[in-house]
């Protein structure tokens, strides 16, 4: 048997060696109600890597009982999410799929005097549950005849009674310490019309009720969430015990995890789509997994990510430079080297004749022991980073400036011999020259385009999407300057692929935006080098 790498696993090896289970079946329930986001990779993660570890199943079951809220998009993302992820399910399956058990174990529910219809509306309802200290009251509607209750809740399926006029409510304690079993509604009237079964159904079952039913219906054996259903549990538990349902799945919480300084959760995400900050639930700012995605993260990022974290009970907040790690560690071990240029300025080399060439060849991998080369062509007229130049330089500073020697990347030491600065006074021409026999120590290494053969491309640079949240409103600042484009100056000879990732040399790890004309092509930066 695999060693158990956290506790939810090594509980899973206790289940399979005593022999309560007989196999691993664990399910992925997410809402089609918007984008998944990074805090979502940890439960795709223990759902889909503990059934395919301990060679179970994973089924992917939407929880699609909340018809206002959900579209088909959620739906078409969240399984491009979970395949680019790298995992696969069993079988798809949607909380509406068991609509008609979860109907007719209710039917039971009320047949056994454990459920009744309250005309009691949400706000006198929420009034009458008490307080973590008070016990709530019973509804006047509790002791309604099985009879009537039968009647009334099949006028509830009918359409008879527009929603908030009656609610099926489970008999369980209004006493009870656990606010969550006092008298819980499990079916409410929604008269909207649902993205994938239209108006079928005029009643829905709650998430605590159709959620327990469905995974015991599946036959699932580990529910694993997260530590919110916690209080909840108690509930689920209540329900299949009533049901008349045999399986019995387990349920282990864990703790979510946060990322320090991220905006997650799917109503501010929403928010920002609808007010327009951000130009779709995959831009690149945010950190949905589609956004990650464009950006360029690699799904082995995330995951080590993850792993890396820990699976733990308690609350995990993890600063933004722990995943910026993951994400350039795999990244070094992937990206093709690109000379480009983002902030140009002219290097002339006084002392290489005009049309005289050289070539030069560097590597595309020179992380790995063996590469491929590209050929890459110097003439007397370059482009470098504005920033490798000073004419004043500040002290530390080791790129060049008048009388300094610096290496050309892939080609030997030049020289700084003067520099020309326009009418306006900014630096627009730097003079060099190649030196044969270079001083031993030289300190800096810059990079360079040659500036009569190369290609553009509009590169976007990326900083923090927000400047920090506040206010009881939940309002967001978003920061104007976290998307930033310029043009980059590349080699005519790179290639352009959307499998591809790409390190710039010296600026960052940069990929293709896949929502770009390839016409036209756009490069986001993924992350700095540092």
């Amino acid at each position: 048997m695999e060693t158990a790498e956290n506790f939810i696993e090594e509980i899973v090896e206790k289940d399979l060696s005593e022999g309560r289970v007989a196999a691993v079946w664990t399910r992925h329930p997410p809402e089609p109600s918007g984008y998944l986001h990074i805090g979502h990779v940890r439960n795709i993660y223990l759902n889909y890597g503990i059934a395919q570890k301990y060679g179970g199943v994973c089924n992917l079951r939407f929880d699609d009982t909340n018809p206002g809220k959900e579209e088909r998009e959620f739906v078409d993302a969240i399984m491009a999410d979970v395949k680019w992820l790298g995992y696969r399910w069993q079988n798809v399956y949607h909380a509406t799929d068991y609509f008609q058990q979860n109907y007719e174990i209710a039917v039971r529910l009320i047949r056994a005097g454990k459920a009744f219809v309250c005309d009691l509306s949400p706000e006198e309802l929420s009034a009458s549950r008490g307080t973590l200290t008070a016990p709530g009251t019973d509804s006047p509607f509790r002791n309604r005849s099985v009879d009537e209750n039968l009647v009334l809740f099949a006028g509830m399926k009918a359409g008879a009674f527009p929603p908030g006029a009656r609610a099926l409510r489970a008999k369980i304690d209004m006493a009870h310490p656990n606010m969550n079993m006092r008298d819980p509604v499990i079916y409410r009237i929604q008269l909207e019309p649902h993205h994938r079964i239209g108006r079928s159904w005029n009643i829905y079952p709650t998430y605590d009720f159709s959620h327990p039913l469905d995974d015991a219906l599946e036959g699932v054996t580990h529910s694993i969430c997260g530590p919110e259903f916690e209080d909840h549990r108690p509930l689920y538990n209540w329900v299949v015990e009533n049901s008349g349902l045999q399986n019995r799945p387990r349920q282990i919480e864990y703790a979510n995890l946060y990322l320090e300084g991220t905006v997650l959760g799917k109503r501010n995400i929403k928010k920002l789509v609808k007010e327009g900050a951000v130009d779709g639930f995959d831009d690149p700012r945010l950190y949905t997994i589609s956004g990650l995605r464009r950006r360029g993260v690699l799904p082995e990022s995330l995951l080590n990510f993850v792993r890396a974290a820990g699976i733990a009970k308690g609350y995990v907040v993890q600063q933004q430079s722990f995943l910026d790690f993951y994400i350039r560690e795999t990244l070094n071990e992937r990206a093709l080297r690109v000379m480009a240029v983002l902030d140009p300025v002219r290097l002339t080399l006084t002392n290489l004749q005009d049309g005289e060439e050289r070539e030069v060849f560097l590597a595309d991998y020179p992380q790995r022991e063996t590469s491929s080369k590209r050929r890459y062509t110097l003439s007397n007229e370059l482009l470098i980073e504005r920033g490798d130049f000073a004419a004043s330089p500040p002290p530390g500073f080791h790129r060049l400036y008048p009388g300094n020697t610096v290496r050309l990347m892939g080609v030997g030491a030049v020289t700084c011999t003067g520099f020309r600065t326009d009418p306006a006074g900014a630096v627009d021409r730097v003079f060099a020259e190649l030196v044969e026999e270079p001083p031993k120590k030289i300190k800096a290494t810059i990079h360079w385009i040659n500036a009569k053969s190369y290609r553009t491309a509009a590169v976007k640079l990326l900083g923090s999407l927000t400047n920090g949240t506040g206010g009881e409103d939940g309002v967001i600042t978003v920061n104007p300057d976290s998307l930033q484009t310029k043009t980059a100056y590349l080699e005519t000879a790179v290639p352009l692929s959307q499998e591809l990732r790409y390190q710039f040399v010296r600026n960052g790890y940069f990929a293709l935006d896949c929502k770009a004309d390839p016409a036209e092509p756009v490069f986001i930066r993924t992350i700095t080098l540092k």
